[in-house]
């Protein structure tokens, strides 16, 4: 199945008209004032990641348990519901674990999975919902993803270290006051210039093959435009603020456009051009399980050995569930991408 066979043109540009235009607004009007010297209070830069709590953030993730069996044409039933489930009680147990046996470790983990996520999420936007013909060979796929996912993970730390390390340092401490000192050497001055070097020959190398195998330069020039814009967004931007923003308007609503385009009721919103139909339809389906889910990030709460008693410090509790449940979330997305031929 080809990556856009299933996507109604009159549903794939209700959806493009709704999700590209937020993150795009809502990045270039964070980037004018922050180059002007605009300066926000440190608490203040966490509000995006506190909403996300319960608008698009954690929600985006609770439909997995539909979203495969949809993805195949077929309505879920108990058992594919139940294998999702078991699925994050097995890997997201496991991966909870290890944040409590070596937190340092688990941090880099977080990193190292949310880079592949969210360029995985940008590389399925570009092919099924900007026609990104450019991207041809597996090999420009994978650099996409590189490039796209170190956007936001790895600009941050290339532009605003001491911030990278105290979120760092929030999160493994609800665990191992002091064990961040193992993971020191990434915001080391030589160590963030050699992969600024390097990230950068990519942007580039990746950007340039694009160009010469596009025969048609509209979706090219998007995905110059978003790689170069948000390189600039992610450079200027604090990073609790700019991830905050773009894990909400970009990430998540991208991912909530990919799964209202295998829910058929919300497609038929989609196509009589009633896109908030659709999205009800998708919160009434998340509903259920971002609510048992702030029930388990309450029973991390009483777990953690080191209770969060400021605002970074409940902030940072919400990041290490989130980077729990998202590695079975990239397992759900990852068959997602093989059904749908996103790699094809």
């Amino acid at each position: 199945m080809g990556v856009t066979d299933t996507l109604a043109a009159p549903a794939r540009e209700t959806i493009r008209r709704t999700v590209f235009l937020p993150s795009w607004v809502a990045s270039a009007l964070l980037v004018v004032p922050f180059l002007g010297g605009l300066s926000v209070p440190p608490t203040l830069q966490y509000v995006p990641l506190v909403v996300s709590v319960l608008l698009l953030g954690l929600p985006h993730g609770a439909v997995d348990h539909l979203a495969v069996a949809r993805t195949r044409g077929e309505r879920p039933d108990w058992r594919a519901i139940a294998r999702v489930f078991a699925l994050y009680g097995f890997v997201g147990g496991a991966y909870a674990v290890g944040w409590f046996l070596a937190p340092a470790a688990a941090f880099v983990l977080f990193v190292a999975v949310t880079w592949f996520h969210w360029g995985q999420g940008d590389l399925y936007a570009l092919r099924a919902l900007a026609d990104a013909g450019h991207l041809r060979s597996p090999l420009q796929r994978v650099a996409t993803v590189v490039v796209r996912g170190g956007l936001p993970m790895l600009v941050p730390l290339l532009a605003f270290p001491g911030w990278y390390r105290r979120v760092a340092v929030d999160l493994v401490d609800l665990f191992a006051p002091g064990a961040v000192a193992a993971i020191e050497w990434a915001f080391r001055a030589d160590v963030r210039a050699t992969l600024a070097a390097g990230y950068g020959v990519l942007v580039v190398a990746t950007l340039a093959l694009g160009y010469a195998r596009a025969d048609d330069p509209t979706a090219w020039r998007l995905d110059a435009a978003e790689t170069l814009g948000l390189v600039a967004y992610f450079a200027v931007v604090p990073p609790v603020l700019a991830i905050g923003v773009y894990f909400c308007l970009w990430h998540s609503l991208r991912h909530v456009a990919r799964l209202l385009l295998v829910d058929d009721d919300a497609v038929a919103a989609l196509r009589d051009r009633d896109p908030a139909a659709a999205f009800t339809q998708f919160a009434r389906d998340a509903l259920p399980l971002t609510v048992a889910s702030l029930g388990l990030l309450a029973g991390l709460y009483v777990l953690v050995p080191n209770p969060p008693a400021t605002v970074p410090e409940w902030v940072a509790l919400y990041l290490v569930f989130i980077a729990v449940v998202t590695l079975p979330h990239v397992v759900v997305v990852t068959v997602m991408d093989r059904e749908q031929g996103v790699w094809a």
